[in-house]
């Protein structure tokens, strides 16, 4: 059972990550369901529409038309599955990687610039030992 305390860090702290989150994504051009594929095939490899749906917790339908979108700018590329001829795998082509890398570039500028501006440097080096924190939370 979490003390009082640990349950106030933890509200707050959610509440910050969320209001954090929303306005880095601000800085988006590609939808938020179109990144997340997009990051999932970077980071897991190639993988089916099926596969992509599992690990993102969409209806495989839903998937379908994110993929479809990405197919259409070149982001993506099909290719047929080693070891099953009923199903094709999905990559990033390299106009992809280049869409995800910007992505990845605008938000961590956005926030770099917000912590050069709103942070004193005993407050950046506070954050930069809390990132570590929460790195170790998530791992969890």
């Amino acid at each position: 059972m979490p003390t009082p305390e640990s349950a106030a860090v933890a509200a707050e702290l959610r509440g910050a990550i969320g209001k954090l989150t929303r306005r880095v994504k601000h800085e988006d051009r590609i939808p938020l369901g179109q990144v997340a594929v997009l990051g999932a095939l970077d980071r897991d490899g190639a993988m089916t529409t099926s596969d992509l749906a599992t690990d993102q917790r969409v209806r495989p339908q839903s998937m379908a038309r994110a993929v479809g979108l990405l197919l259409e700018q070149g982001l993506l590329t099909r290719r047929p599955h080693p070891t099953d001829g009923r199903k094709t795998l999905l990559d990033l082509t390299e106009a992809g990687h280049a869409a995800l890398d910007a992505e990845r570039g605008r938000r961590a500028g956005w926030l770099a610039q917000a912590i050069e501006a709103e942070l004193s440097a005993e407050e950046r080096e506070l954050l930069a030992r809390a990132a570590g924190l929460m790195e170790r939370l998530a791992a969890r």
